[in-house]
């Protein structure tokens, strides 16, 4: 079988309705339209062949009908968004060789040359998952729980994910903590790229200890032996939407633009 060009990719995008601290994120207005629709819209303009958005609310299918873009209907009860994806693989009847892409609901910003790099990734690695990542500017990001943070192999393969600072800068951060030390210091980007073959074997692995312990999904695939590509954003590529300041934002770099 020959292989699929980078081009020949599918995006689907996870969306709920519920959001502990935003409620209803995906229909929130940015520029005068839902979220949902700019994400969408970023996906369209990376060159996927099919956009496919995965929800469990009938709110947000609607507000995608203007735009043309398919909606697959999945169960409420999915513990993630990676659940979420491999129902709707299911139910497009995607192949086991499909290249998907994993992009969140609210990553308005997601740069579509970010998008296509992560499927270059995958297809030039030969490996089961392929993710993005870009530099930390300083050491507030550094130590932040809430930014991940990640190292490679000189392959560009990952070697862990962590909460924590990675790597630990001995020398410079017994003196200081302040000033980010010279280093190869990443934040990981939460877009992954599968085969949907991969993308169902691991949605039915069981999560792992290093998973439990960090709550970060992708250590499962770590520590059952599984590689996965890290390229590195062509572009920089803005935190996503969780807040109202987050949504004022967006808003902002919109409107400028």
């Amino acid at each position: 079988m020959n292989e699929p060009s980078p081009a020949d990719f599918v995006v689907a995008i996870p969306a709920r309705y519920g959001s502990i601290r935003l409620p209803g994120k995906p229909l929130r207005r940015i520029a005068g339209e839902p979220m949902i629709v700019h994400v969408a819209r970023r996906a369209r303009e990376a060159g996927a062949r099919e956009v496919v958005v995965a929800t469990d609310d009938a709110r947000i299918a609607e507000a995608l009908a203007p735009l043309g873009v398919a909606v697959c209907m999945t169960s409420p009860e999915h513990a993630s968004g990676t659940d979420r994806l491999a129902e709707t693989a299911a139910q497009r009847g995607w192949s086991d060789e499909t290249i998907v892409v994993n992009l969140q609901g609210d990553e308005p910003l997601a740069p579509p040359s970010a998008i296509r790099a992560a499927v270059e990734a995958l297809v030039a690695s030969g490996v089961p998952i392929a993710t993005l990542a870009q530099p930390i500017a300083g050491t507030d990001e550094l130590f932040d729980p809430n930014c991940v943070k990640l190292v490679r192999d000189a392959q560009g393969l990952a070697l862990y994910f962590s909460r924590a600072p990675i790597p630990w800068h001995r020398d410079a951060f017994a003196r200081d903590r302040v000033t980010l030390p010279p280093g190869p210091w990443l934040r990981h980007i939460g877009l992954y790229v599968y085969r949907v073959g991969a993308l169902r074997q691991f949605a039915a692995m069981p999560p792992g200890a290093l998973e439990q312990i960090e709550s970060l999904e992708q250590l499962r695939a770590l520590e059952a032996g599984w590689r996965i590509a890290v390229a590195l954003s062509p572009e920089p590529f803005p935190a996503g939407v969780d807040t109202e300041e987050d949504l004022a934002r967006v808003e902002r770099v919109m409107r400028r633009g």
